[in-house]
């Protein structure tokens, strides 16, 4: 019988020989810590706290307003169509993208499917279209698109890669050695699929729906644009003619309530399981399964796919941009307003990115109450559209610190709060597949605390943590209205000023626009879907 192949550490922990000359030498062995580090429990709460400003702000706003004039405006059946038409979209969009995320990552990953490589890298492909600009093409395709069908098309179409891309990962990181159990004891492929490959996929599929929710709850750009009335955009209505009005806050507090039931459900769906596995260089190659007489379909599905994800919103933009001609570019508004894209998204991506790791390290390596109270309050603070977040902010920074209104930091700050789900996502997947076995070993072996953290844990969730930069650097570009409440004067960003332009219907003027955004969210796109094969050890 064979030797199972012997585990190498990665490069900083002590081989087992030199952790026994250490102990001759009279070295004892640091003792392993149970509790999490008081450092990173601090920064956390800071982090919570700040965070829960805008919550703050919602919650005395509704008590200000009034028992019987906020039951009245609750109750009020204006608030219970939009609470419908926002349920409706949940309930058949998030099915809809984990249906198509989960199968085109079976088919790319798990099948012999031609050109799988390709497919690949077009599945992920919508990402780098922001939804606003989706709901632009397809309004300029079909000029009567509008109501809840359509509202599911292009919410569909521009946010299942938000499960496909984990989804495809995680695939191609599990250790083939249970299926093929599974596989001996006689179960075909279908139930293996089922019983085996499908619980594994929970915490990726989980966490992806969850973002979909998260994202459908807080858009507003694309549903504006085919005048589908959901929370975001009735709030955004009310801000709009009375700024801080009673009706709007109401509107908010129901639409922080439809968070917490959506962050209970799905922690209950994702549970305390762990799918890690030691030493990426043992394992073996997932089987793949012959498609057979259902290569021709396959290859239409995904076809038709991305002509209607990428091919529609490409051609329609590039049609506005030809009929606009060479004048459309000659404008300094355009060259500012890329280096403001530019610079916001970088910085905005390195600070979520940093602030996300102690709440991921905690909910990973020290799951308990205060993690999940951590990370609920910054999941529903970020599941508040940006209209709300930013009045917040702005109420706040004018109450309690006027110098910071309308800074790049203030703007920042707004950021990381939207958007520390996108790089919380990635960094608890990342350090979920990676062992901590192999940090306490480094302790155990007498690395310090600090040393183990950096040369183990962090060397291996770096791909997980460039994927969740690539992903707020994304959401950075596509944001519209904290941008427009909070940016210091005469910051203008690719966003602003294409829905100035489109708003205006001038959809040849706001093409250039939109192709730069899909022009920088490409290769971010392509970074995120490379880090998470390099995730995989592909």
């Amino acid at each position: 019988m064979d030797q199972a192949p012997a585990t190498a550490l990665p490069a900083g922990v002590p081989q087992a020989g030199e952790a026994t000359t250490a102990a001759g030498e009279g070295t004892r062995p640091r003792p392993l810590r149970r509790r999490p580090p008081a450092l990173i429990v601090l920064v956390a709460c800071l982090i919570t706290a700040a965070s829960l400003v805008p919550l703050g702000f919602v919650v005395t706003t509704t008590i200000s307003t009034g028992w019987d004039t906020a039951t009245a405006l609750i109750f009020r059946p204006r608030t219970l169509e939009l609470l419908g038409n926002t349920l409706e979209l949940m309930l058949i969009t998030v099915p809809l993208c984990i249906v198509l995320g989960v199968g085109g990552a079976w088919l790319v990953e798990r099948t012999w499917l031609k050109g799988n490589k390709v497919w690949a890298v077009l599945l992920a492909a919508p990402l780098a279209i922001p939804a606003f600009v989706n709901s632009y093409a397809w309004v300029s395709a079909v000029p009567g698109l509008q109501g809840i069908f359509s509202g599911v098309l292009i919410a569909t179409l521009s946010y299942y890669p938000l499960v496909y891309i984990p989804a495809a990962a995680t695939l191609s990181r599990m250790d083939p050695a249970i299926e093929q159990s599974a596989a001996s004891l006689g179960l075909g492929a279908w139930r293996v699929f089922f019983r085996v490959v499908l619980p594994q996929l929970r915490i990726a599929v989980a966490g992806g729906a969850l973002l979909v929710a998260l994202h459908l709850l807080a858009e507003y750009g694309a549903f504006a644009m085919i005048r589908f009335d959901t929370f975001t955009t009735a709030i955004m209505e009310q801000y709009r003619s009375t700024f801080n009005g009673a009706a709007g806050n109401m509107l908010a507090s129901v639409l922080v309530a439809v968070c917490l039931v959506l962050l209970v459900v799905e922690a209950r769906l994702r549970g305390n399981a762990r799918y890690a596995r030691i030493g990426s260089g043992a394992q073996a190659l997932p089987a793949r399964l012959p498609l057979g007489r259902w290569q021709a379909p396959a290859q239409a599905g995904l076809l038709a796919l991305a002509v209607l994800a990428v091919g529609v919103p490409l051609w329609m933009t590039l049609t506005w941009t030809m009929q606009g001609g060479a004048q459309i570019w000659e404008t300094d508004e355009l060259a500012g307003a890329l280096w403001s894209s530019l610079w916001l998204g970088l910085l905005g991506a390195v600070v979520t990115t940093a602030v996300a790791f102690p709440l991921a390290f905690l909910a990973d390596r020290y799951s308990g109450w205060l993690s999940r109270a951590l990370e609920l309050a910054n999941y529903v603070t970020s599941s508040m559209p940006g209209i709300v977040l930013a009045l917040a902010f702005v109420t706040v920074a004018l109450r309690a610190v006027p110098g910071v209104y309308q800074t790049t930091g203030l703007l920042v700050a707004a950021y990381v709060l939207l958007f520390i789900p996108r790089a919380l996502v990635n960094l608890r997947a990342g350090l979920a597949q990676a062992p901590k076995e192999l940090e306490e070993a480094a302790r155990a072996l007498g690395k310090p605390p600090a040393v183990a953290l950096v040369r183990v844990t962090l060397r291996l969730a770096a791909p997980a943590a460039a994927g969740g930069a690539a992903l707020v650097f994304l959401a950075v570009l596509n944001e519209l209205t904290a941008t427009l409440l909070l940016s210091p004067l005469g910051t203008k960003t690719l966003a602003t000023e294409f829905w100035a332009l489109s708003s205006e219907i001038d959809y040849a003027g706001a093409a250039p626009y939109a192709l730069l955004m899909i022009g920088l969210s490409a290769p971010m796109t392509y970074l995120l879907f490379q880090q998470s094969k390099k995730a995989a050890g592909q």
